[in-house]
């Protein structure tokens, strides 16, 4: 008793005043209570009365066992459903003020309820699917006005999130480490397959043609022209300038390289590309196999990121980004018009592939399932952390006025089936004496 009545005053955060429709429950709950109470004085003053009339009219045997037994019944259910929260009359009866004595175990059951029933792999999976995720992320993106606000959000988070990064220290704590990272890192292996990948698809080829259209442009500029028409001129001997051997000479070396340059532009198999193919794959082996490669990779790379002028040059990249974005806040910016059409976009193209809004969804399902998966224990525990943190008589309130009113029913149903079972036998009984 002591203890109950000690842990009824620990002090607990509580669940807040009655609203209305608890107000109007308590009032209902009142009533109930006060029919209820009604019943059972009403059953045993027809006891009292039919007692006494019985010894003038047996026929009121009836009566009196009906009403007997109803009062029975009605006490026994009102202590039913009194030892629910509370003692009765205040009594040390064990296994009484059920609610409280096990409120925590109450508590710690009513999580792992959730965790297990309501949190279950199999019923969070059918919810989640019934959801039309990318649907939803579509109508709301094809909103003009939704894109807008979306857009106007994120160009002015972005300014802020990096203006907070570099007053927390968060911007130099991240360069630092990736510069940790990129000097701990093997360069060469990094290299070889960066140009490995280029190659696959022979993209270095492209870099080839644009070599051999720069070349071509070079050979018809008149000024290049006169500065190798010049360089001939000197190495030849001076009769044979005389006859100006030397423009001769330019033409005929200008045009047999034109023409060489067009025929390996316009030939995908010229033997010229070949060999730039092998080339090309040689270096790459030279790069991942060659120790020597290797340290002049790894030497570039620090003494690269230990330049003043790669920082400065990092620096100025940063804060040019950070001005740009400040910038595109301002209303009618064009970074913010685009980004505004690119998510309306968006919506329009999720709205017109269902397979990608399918695979979205998939996805979508595969993250929250796993997500509460992870963190369903830490939902049971702070539910039950919530429940025994709540003050004991207002959780008791809580619960009656939630419960109570169908509970005090039960004392009128004890009243009536228990009248009704005291008739029975009753009439049971005189058959047995007449027989």
């Amino acid at each position: 008793m002591g203890e109950l009545k000690s842990t009824q005053r620990r002090t607990a955060p509580t669940m807040g005043a009655l609203d209305e429709p608890d107000v109007a429950r308590v009032r209902e709950l009142k009533r109930t209570k006060l029919l209820a109470g009604a019943v059972l004085i009403t059953s045993l003053a027809v006891l009292l009365v039919a007692k006494l009339l019985e010894r003038h009219n047996p026929t009121f045997g009836f009566l009196a066992a009906f009403a007997e037994a109803a009062t029975i019944g009605g006490l026994a259910d009102w202590y039913a459903v009194v030892v629910l929260f509370k003692r009765p009359l205040g009594l040390p009866i064990p296994h009484t003020a059920i609610i409280p004595s096990n409120h925590h175990r109450i508590a710690e059951r009513l999580g792992g309820f959730v965790e297990t029933h309501f949190l279950a792999p199999e019923p969070v999976r059918a919810k989640l699917t019934q959801v039309d995720f990318a649907g939803a992320a579509s109508e709301w993106l094809r909103d003009a006005e939704h894109s807008e606000g979306l857009a106007r959000f994120i160009l002015r988070l972005l300014p802020e999130a990096l203006t907070s990064a570099e007053r927390s220290g968060l911007r130099g704590f991240l360069a630092q480490r990736l510069v940790n990272q990129i000097e701990a890192a093997e360069v060469a292996p990094l290299a070889a397959q960066l140009m490995t990948t280029f190659t696959e698809d022979r993209r270095h080829q492209r870099i080839l043609d644009e070599l051999l259209l720069a070349l071509n442009r070079l050979m018809a500029d008149p000024v290049t022209l006169d500065a190798i028409r010049q360089k001939i001129r000197a190495e030849l001997p001076t009769l044979l300038n005389l006859y100006r051997a030397d423009k001769f000479l330019l033409k005929k070396i200008a045009t047999s390289a034109f023409t060489f340059l067009e025929e390996v532009r316009a030939d995908e198999n010229h033997p010229l590309r070949h060999e730039f193919d092998r080339f090309v794959a040689s270096f790459v082996e030279k790069i991942a196999s060659s120790p020597e490669y290797a340290a002049k990779l790894d030497t570039f790379g620090r003494e690269l990121l230990a330049d003043r002028r790669f920082r400065e040059f990092a620096r100025g990249m940063w804060n040019s980004f950070r001005r740009f974005l400040e910038q595109s806040r301002s209303p009618g910016s064009v970074l913010g018009a685009h980004l505004r059409a690119l998510l309306v976009e968006t919506g329009r193209q999720l709205a017109d592939e269902p397979r990608l809004r399918a695979h979205i969804n998939r996805g979508m399902v595969v993250i929250l399932e796993s997500f509460l998966e992870d963190h369903k224990s830490g939902v049971s525990k702070f539910i039950a952390d919530q429940v025994k943190a709540w003050d004991l008589d207002q959780l008791v309130r809580l619960i009656e006025i939630n419960v109570g009113k169908d509970l005090q029913f039960i004392r009128f149903n004890g009243a009536v089936v228990g009248g009704l079972a005291g008739l029975a036998l009753y009439m049971v009984e005189l058959l047995l004496k007449l027989v």
